[in-house]
């Protein structure tokens, strides 16, 4: 058995060497597979990086039932394009869920654990409110669907608080850049399910067969939390309820100061306002062109898995290469473009490829995007406060996507899709503009103390 170790290690001493800086490898990759694991894929095999992989599958199938499948089925149910638009404002959870977090850095609900509890919880629950709502009638019975995707809004926020938190605890600050590549890759692959297996779905069961076999995706974050650990590092956790509310809003602003502080702010704001427009009413647009349910499900399969995937790792990688700062810059310019393959899309109509390629280039721009961007936010918390800053954050990013994409309706019934799209992309300049002041192109990862350090 010696001897084998030390031979795996000579013909792959890069993965021997990741090994020592990583102990975890050792125990979840036996020596002799890991002489065999090519030395770019070594580093997505560590334990906290492939839990990564369930943090972002969890964390974002309730948000894409929220904002793809209801807006399907509703639109498929006869319901108007401004009802469906108002219905973004069941995700204003997303934008408030701050105000609690302070309770779920302060309080454990079990022996699981601060992160591991409240990631149960709020699963479990989620298991019941995304399961009954096939049985309400859009016709009739509108308001008690909005109050309850209301509900799991909340639920699915006050999921994603503990899910961050929980992440960012786990991940040295060398791994935060791959580690939300990898998360934020499996977030939008589970945007399949209700995107693409659902509708498939739906075009050959009632809809409340369809929302129970969505819901019961969700077992895979369960078993995420029941199979995991809870993480062993010496995070702060505040002595009074008061504490936890004060005290990270103190460390960020007097880290800071407040001036830059706000910089922060607005391009967290800023940075995906015209990108969360711009698909906010994604599967109703798709279907006003004329595709039908199933063909949006198949193509949104094949044309957005592959790139989602490639997104991620490439994303990863190049992070790891380039720094966050410039895959801030690289990244959202590439972001932008995916925009305006929708206004492409609207202009030639009903065509499966040039769906098919819109899909595909949305989900790698976006993706890639999106992937640099968390990481950006995980790098600006304190690991002191990581539940409450985090919260913050990821609500002023959820911000757009509540308020400003609930008037997408009524933008798109004055002006059309194509002008609609040409608005978005003029909307997700000013975030990148901010990159000037929070990431700069030549600047090296800011620590806790310093917004940059020149190189």
């Amino acid at each position: 058995m010696l001897g084998n170790s030390s031979n795996s290690e000579t013909l792959n001493p890069e993965a021997s060497n990741l090994k020592a800086s990583n102990p975890e490898m050792s125990n979840f990759v036996s020596p002799n597979i890991s002489s065999a694991i090519p030395n770019w894929l070594t580093p997505f095999l560590q334990r906290r990086l492939l839990i990564c992989l369930f943090t972002g599958f969890a964390s974002g199938l309730p948000l894409f039932i929220i904002i793809q499948l209801v807006p399907a089925w509703l639109r498929s149910e006869g319901v108007g394009l401004k009802e469906i638009g108002f219905f973004a404002l069941v995700g204003i959870p997303y934008t408030w869920k701050f105000i609690w977090s302070p309770l779920m850095d302060r309080y454990a609900p079990s022996t699981l654990g601060r992160r591991r509890s409240w990631m149960l919880i709020t699963q479990v629950l989620m298991l019941g409110s995304i399961g009954v709502l096939g049985y309400l009638d859009p016709k009739t019975q509108l308001a008690e669907i909005a109050a309850l995707c209301a509900v799991t809004a909340f639920l699915s926020a006050s999921l994603d608080i503990c899910i961050d938190a929980f992440r960012r605890e786990i991940l040295p600050d060398r791994e935060l850049g791959l580690g939300n590549s990898i998360h934020v890759t499996t977030y939008r692959i589970a945007g399949l399910i209700p995107g693409s297996l659902s509708l498939i779905l739906a075009d050959h069961y009632a809809w409340d067969i369809v929302f129970m076999i969505t819901a019961a995706f969700l077992s895979l974050g369960i078993l995420m939390v029941l199979f995991s650990e809870e993480p062993k590092v010496n995070s702060h956790r505040p002595p009074t309820l008061k504490a936890a509310i004060i005290e990270p809003f103190q460390e960020f602003f007097g880290r800071h100061g407040v001036q830059y502080a706000l910089w922060i702010l607005s391009f967290m704001f800023l940075y995906k306002l015209g990108d969360s427009m711009a698909t906010a009413l994604s599967t109703p647009f798709y279907l006003d062109l004329g595709f039908t349910k199933t063909e949006i499900g198949l193509v949104a399969k094949h044309a957005a898995l592959w790139p989602a995937i490639i997104g991620g790792i490439l994303g990863g990688v190049l992070m790891l290469k380039i720094g966050i700062n410039k895959a801030l810059w690289l990244f959202g310019c590439v972001q932008i473009m995916s925009i305006m393959g929708f206004a492409v899309l609207a202009e030639v109509g009903y065509n499966l490829w040039v769906l098919a390629l819109v899909i595909a280039f949305e989900y790698l721009g976006v993706g890639l995007g999106t992937a640099a961007f968390v990481a950006f936010i995980a790098r600006t918390t304190s690991p002191a406060y990581t539940a409450t800053q985090l919260a913050l954050f990821t609500a002023l990013t959820a911000l757009p996507r509540t308020f400003a994409s609930s008037t997408t309706g009524i933008i798109v019934e004055n002006i059309g899709w194509t002008n609609f799209f040409l608005v978005c992309t003029v909307i997700a300049i000013p975030g990148m503009l901010l990159l000037f002041k929070v990431a700069p192109w030549h600047a090296q990862t800011a620590d806790l103390k310093k917004p940059v350090l020149a190189d």
